[in-house]
């Protein structure tokens, strides 16, 4: 069994920049494709980046391109987004989801998820 915790959510003016951690306890998370997915107030959720095992390739979306990027830290079991340049479209729960056996960006397949952390942007 996998827990994933996201922190690092806030409150942040345009323009700027915040850091997504998520800790996940487990034996799997160094074996395991990581995404982040986000999900603003009355819109579907967006999946909006994700990271190999091994960190070697990465995605992201054409809205966040150039200004968030994934990564990872597997001897601390942890994931991170920054996220930089931030906007106001930006604001959502973001949640961290990991699978051992799968690196895409069909949220459906991953099975493990955390709780979310809430990013609100101000204009």
């Amino acid at each position: 069994q996998v827990h994933l915790v996201e922190s690092g959510g806030g409150l942040v003016q345009a323009g700027g920049s915040l850091r997504l951690s998520c800790a996940a306890s487990g034996r799997t998370f160094s074996s395991s494709a990581m995404g982040w997915v986000r999900q603003a107030p009355g819109k579907v959720r967006e999946f909006v980046a994700a990271i190999t095992e091994a960190g070697r390739s990465t995605y992201y979306s054409d809205s966040v391109k150039g200004r968030f990027t994934i990564s990872r830290d597997n001897a601390k079991n942890t994931g991170y987004l920054q996220m930089n340049s931030l906007k106001p479209e930006d604001t959502a729960v973001y949640y961290c989801a990991t699978d051992p056996n799968y690196y895409g960006t069909i949220e459906d397949r991953y099975h493990y998820w955390g709780q979310g952390t809430q990013v609100t942007v101000s204009s």
